[in-house]
């Protein structure tokens, strides 16, 4: 075995992965397993977990099932107690757990925003916390890797409660890296791009969900240019992430998909400007058109893949 794969070992590790019974969450378990990590298989859907957790143990690993809806009260709480309770300690989480609940502004019910808010946004929260206590009291350090997305970066056409949870998952990174560097616990957002159930119902990439589902492998422009691949190329960045290989990494949105891997930047000031004594309407309007002038920011995640 080589020097990279043995850096990326998790023997002895405990790991939790919320939503893990399908897509993602299911590869990426597959995946932390093969590493040599005992897991903790998270879902709302008993069947799906169960039978990841079977996969893991027909392959020799170790691995348990903890069915509860993360977003609500005392989900986190009882996945770490799971991985106490069986593994005897807690390295690592991937919060990872998510519904989509579609719909442009003016038809988003407020159930609807909830349920994405709670599961998404609320469930990294709460899943972070209850990983943290448990970090924190038997030292050592640790992981919490967070599940983004491009619509939280960028924005996208009828996603705003998503994009809206996955731009507040990001920022919350940000803040526990700072809050969690003395106890040497890394801290970082995955932005995964994959063909999943969550991004089969976009127009453009059905024909290739449809090829996949064949068995069809997907175009080469696909995977590199957009950085569109499978669930299980997300995988490897989050086994990386758990890894001891990648404890001095913190703080930062990492992209994978496909071919591709990115570092995505964090918002700053690009351009400032002073007016002695302060703004009118008057002067900012006179002056926008030269401050802003090649300055303003595109919005939106990009549709096209041809």
């Amino acid at each position: 075995m080589g020097a990279d794969a043995q850096a990326c070992r998790l023997d002895g590790e405990s790991i939790i992965v919320t939503g893990a019974g399908q897509g993602i969450g299911k590869a990426t378990a597959l995946a932390l397993a093969h590493a040599g990590a005992a897991v903790i298989v998270n879902d709302v859907d008993k069947d799906a977990a169960n039978s990841v957790v079977d996969t893991i143990r027909e392959g020799g690993g170790q691995a348990a099932a903890v069915i509860a809806a993360i977003g609500t009260d005392g989900a986190a709480e009882t996945c770490v107690s799971a991985a106490i309770d069986h593994f005897g300690q807690l390295d690592a989480l991937f919060a990872n757990a998510g519904v989509l609940r579609d719909s442009v502004l003016w038809k988003t019910e407020d159930a609807a925003f909830d349920l994405v808010i709670a599961t998404h946004l609320r469930g990294t929260f709460q899943c972070a916390r209850a990983a943290a206590r448990q970090f924190r009291a038997q030292g050592g350090g640790g992981s919490l890797i967070y599940a983004a997305s491009p619509a939280g970066q960028s924005g996208n056409f009828g996603q705003g409660a998503y994009a809206a949870a996955k731009a507040g998952i990001v920022g919350m990174m940000r803040s526990h890296a700072l809050e969690l560097a003395r106890d040497k616990v890394a801290v970082n957002a995955i932005i995964p791009t994959a063909l999943t159930q969550m991004t089969a119902t976009i127009p453009a990439l059905a024909p290739h969900v449809a090829a996949m589902e064949q068995g069809q492998p997907l175009p080469e422009q696909l995977r590199a240019k957009h950085g569109i691949g499978t669930a299980q190329d997300i995988a490897p960045l989050v086994v990386f992430l758990a890894s001891d290989a990648a404890r001095g990494i913190t703080g930062q949105c990492i992209g994978i998909g496909g071919d591709r891997l990115s570092l995505w930047s964090h918002p700053a000031e690009i351009r400032v400007a002073t007016q002695p004594g302060g703004w009118s309407a008057d002067t900012l309007s006179g002056h926008w058109p030269a401050f802003s002038d090649g300055a303003l920011q595109p919005v939106g995640v990009p549709l096209e893949f041809d």
